[in-house]
């Protein structure tokens, strides 16, 4: 797995040994999941929509509904940081590469960033998208048709999804009985290109936790593996967005000197 990652006129390029990166299919993923789960005898509900907390019953209650999740929203606790996306699946693409991650970013509206990810390789299948932590002032499927054109992506659009993207953990981890995991929880990191990882890490730890009978104890371990890149992170987004109240060019060269630094320091490898 390689993903590069584009900065104004420098590229950084993420190398993976082979087995420790991956592409998640969700919907894939989620079936075999399923099945093993069923394997289990756990009891599956399916298109039993929720539309309140007070139809919630169980000893613990594991919260995976997304950003900002109606849990959250209900009880008036969604406080993390997001940013507005927008995402295109297209198939038969010509920028399709299997085993490449692409992430370039943007400073014409504060910190944004678009991405190319590969989906399916059966149907040459992309998901190619756009993000900006503040919402510009223009629609972002302009912006991500500007892109297509700009780098001469072309394909048949599937489907299309947006809304926000949640960056970094969104406090709180845990409310009474209920724990929160994946985006509503410890969110994504765009920075590595991190979001089902995090996601999957938070539901594993969770449902741990409660096995053990130690719940409370969910939202310590989430804050000791991601507390690190989360002040990073947010750190940056924020000096990032001064820099460019002052020139675009000087945002992007305040980017770079983190890149070199983090990797000099070897919180990001890349090279």
């Amino acid at each position: 797995m390689v993903g590069k990652t584009f900065v104004g006129e420098k590229t950084y390029i993420l190398r993976r040994k082979p087995g420790t990166a991956f592409i998640l299919n969700r919907p894939v993923f989620i079936k075999q999941l399923a099945s093993e789960a069923e394997a289990l005898e756990a009891i599956i509900q399916t298109n039993d929509e929720i539309k309140t907390v007070e139809e919630l019953d169980g000893d613990y209650i594991i919260d995976a509904s997304g950003s900002p999740g109606l849990i959250k929203r209900e009880l008036k606790i969604d406080k993390g940081l997001k940013a507005v996306a927008y995402q295109q699946s297209l198939r038969d693409a010509n920028c399709f590469k299997e085993d490449t991650v692409e992430i370039i970013y943007s400073f014409r509206y504060g910190l944004g960033y678009y991405w190319i990810f590969p989906r399916n390789p059966e149907i040459r299948e992309v998901n190619v998208g756009v993000g900006f932590v503040d919402k510009p002032d223009v629609s972002l499927k302009t912006l991500l048709e500007e892109f297509k054109e700009k780098h001469k992506i072309e394909g048949k659009i599937n489907y299309t999804t947006g809304g926000f993207v949640p960056i970094g953990l969104q406090p709180p981890l845990m409310r009474d009985n209920i724990l929160f995991v994946g985006d509503t929880g410890v969110g994504t990191f765009p920075l590595t290109g991190q979001g089902i990882y995090r996601a999957l890490i938070s539901g594993y730890d969770a449902g741990r936790c409660i096995a053990e009978g130690k719940p409370n104890l969910y939202p310590k371990i989430i804050r000791e593996k991601f507390i690190k890149w989360d002040v990073i992170g947010k750190t940056i987004i924020l000096c990032s967005n001064v820099f460019h109240k002052i020139d675009e060019s000087a945002a992007f060269s305040f980017f770079n000197l983190f890149i070199y630094l983090s990797s000099r320091a070897h919180l990001w490898s890349v090279g």
